[in-house]
């Protein structure tokens, strides 16, 4: 290895110097705050007076999906605690389009089999698909991350890996590579696999070698992250070439490189697809890649990166993370990143995620259901090697649920350190909040509106006005985009026959049937309807009913109240969702009520 050589080839693109303020680093209350308090050390020892360098890697091979979205929050989520204390910080999201198009992802809109023809070309030498408004495959996937990451307030730089190999500007990098060819495979020849020796034993079969189960999950999360196809540029006849061209007749990387001089920098090669061959000089062609163990590392020693996270995937022993430690250091002579390994994200009632299945939610798919700040929530709370899952069935209440706690506990200072650390990452940036819904009323009651008015603007603001007649909603501006995201999630993800349908007319027959018991309900609820209509007061109404039938105060507590009350409220409330609605469950039944409107209760239940 030549280590000046090497400290030549890192990047020398301009920098504003990195400024601290006086401010003091927050105290360690949560796992950002650690890592940004390690990455600006390493930085200051690496890198004196140079920004923090951050980074993120992405494939638009398909839709980029919540899963590589953890790709990019958990280096934005330390870049944005390092700003906050006053540094310059570059968060780099490398682009990489350049890599070869290994498959047609499954429930692509606007794609068919004829897209397979383009498999081993550069992403961005794809045909968008059918339809799009982008010049290739790379931008058409691209773009749609590009705006969910912009409403999520992620600042960031990006790099395409077309115009930075197209244009040259790897070109050292590459000859360095390619002359130190040896020292690469050296590398990686220690962790390719190993032939059972007993198979060369004369006379002895091979031992069976015992399989570790597949873990099918892991497989899919692999293929969608790129990492399943990990070429090292091994297996080549003329020895081993850690470069890729990609043929100059079909286009593809089907391509073997069969001799190079390092001298004059002649490469031949031939296309296994084609049959072409063409010899070149690698100092002067741009049409060609690092193969990935290589690229990675190289770019880490380019850019000067030193943080940068990497999937289960990547982390295993002789995966591209771990080799690539080696690479940049004995090659390349950069270091290696702090990488945290960070876990698989799940969608609550779906296996682990792979866009290679097709119908994987993307970041703008959550987003069309729930607020950024939410969104930035689920991966500002959890450690990077935690996994957790992402809502898109009736959790989703009962996260916005948790969430208004927090909201209500931070604002009071009841909130535990590290639910206020991540709250407040949440919530904004080093840059200021993020847009937020004025008066943020529950989720599930917005859904319960959304579902029973089927959307309608003047029915949904007549019963949020009545929610709280002394502070009552006069203008839907005030509970969007909450509102919003509650009707698109009634619309999108409640299946129709979970959908809500209030009875047009009464069912005399159920009515007819009723035992005496039941009559009184209903009258006891009727008699209140008027004196107690608001959110509160149904809810308390709606409970009450089976406590004073039972000969207790409305307003008995729990603690006061036997077990059997419980059962006799359950009884009660499936009554009337079987009167109202046709169902034994439903929306929340005061929102319900409000949602159906006095008048329409009264016919319904017999009056």
């Amino acid at each position: 290895m030549e280590s000046d050589r090497a400290a030549d080839l890192k990047g020398k693109a301009p920098h504003t110097v990195a400024q601290s303020t006086s401010a003091e680093p927050q105290e360690n209350a949560d796992w950002v705050s650690r890592y940004a308090d390690d990455v600006i050390a390493e930085s200051e020892r690496r890198a004196p007076g140079k920004p923090v360098v951050v980074a993120s890697g992405l494939s638009p091979s398909g839709p980029i999906h919540l899963g590589n979205l953890r790709e990019v929050m958990t280096p934005h989520l330390v870049a944005d605690e390092i700003r906050r204390r006053g540094y310059t910080v570059r968060h780099l999201i490398s682009w990489d389009d350049y890599d070869r198009y290994r498959k047609v992802p499954n429930g692509v809109p606007g794609t068919d089999a004829s897209w397979a023809e383009h498999i081993g070309k550069p992403l961005t030498a794809v045909p968008a698909p059918a339809g799009s408004a982008y010049p290739n495959w790379a931008e058409h996937f691209k773009a749609a991350m590009v705006e969910a990451l912009g409403e999520m307030g992620v600042e960031f730089d990006g790099i395409s890996q077309t115009a930075q190999y197209t244009s040259g500007t790897y070109r050292e990098q590459i000859l360095h590579a390619m002359k130190h060819r040896g020292d690469i495979d050296a590398i990686l020849d220690q962790y390719r696999t190993k032939k059972d020796p007993a198979a060369k034993a004369p006379g002895k079969k091979p031992q069976q070698q015992k399989q570790k189960p597949v873990d099918e999950a892991e497989l899919e999360a692999a293929e969608g992250s790129g990492a399943a196809d990990e070429d090292d540029g091994s297996g080549g006849a003329g020895g081993y070439y850690p470069y890729k061209p990609f043929c100059g007749e079909c286009g593809k990387d089907l391509t073997t490189v069969t001799s190079y001089d390092d001298e004059t920098t002649e490469l031949s090669y031939t296309c296994t697809l084609d049959g072409f061959t063409e010899t070149v000089l690698l100092s002067e062609f741009n049409r060609g890649k690092l193969v990935w163990k290589v690229d990675w590392p190289m770019r880490w020693a380019y850019e000067g990166v030193i943080f940068e996270p990497s999937g289960v995937d990547h982390s295993s022993p002789g995966s591209s993370f771990q080799v690539g430690g080696q690479i940049v250091d004995q090659v390349f002579g950069g270091k290696q990143p702090i990488g945290p390994m960070y876990a698989f994200v799940g969608i609550s009632g779906m296996a682990k995620m792979s866009s290679s299945k097709g119908g994987v939610p993307t970041p703008g798919d959550a987003l069309q259901i729930m607020e950024p700040q939410i969104l930035r929530w689920l991966y500002a709370r959890r450690r990077p090697n935690q996994s957790f899952k992402i809502a898109f069935d009736q959790e989703i209440q009962r996260l916005y649920d948790e969430w208004d706690k927090l909201s209500a506990k931070v604002a009071d200072g009841s909130a535990l350190p590290a639910d206020s650390a991540a709250y407040s990452r949440a919530v904004g940036t080093a840059a200021g909040e993020l847009p937020r819904t004025p008066r943020p009323l529950p989720y599930r009651t917005l859904a319960s509106v959304a579902d029973v008015t089927a959307g309608d603007a003047e029915q949904t603001l007549r019963i949020l006005s009545e929610l709280d007649p002394e502070n009552p909603v006069t203008d839907l501006a005030t509970v969007r985009p909450r509102l919003d995201r509650a009707e698109a999630w009634i619309n999108k993800y409640v299946p129709a026959e979970s959908r809500t349908i209030v009875r047009t007319e009464p069912d005399t027959a159920a009515l007819a049937a009723l035992d005496e018991a039941s009559r009184a309900s209903i009258r006891l609820l009727l008699d209140g309807l008027d004196d107690h209509w608001s959110l509160d007061g149904l809810t308390h109404l709606v409970y009450g009913v089976p406590k004073v039938q039972a000969g207790f105060p409305a307003d008995a507590t729990p603690k006061e109240l036997p077990a059997e009350i419980k059962g006799a409220q359950r009884a009660f409330f499936a009554l009337l969702y079987d009167l109202l609605v046709g169902r034994d469950t439903g929306p929340r039944l005061p929102t319900l009520l409000l949602a159906v409107g006095a008048d329409r209760v009264r016919k319904l239940l017999g009056a």
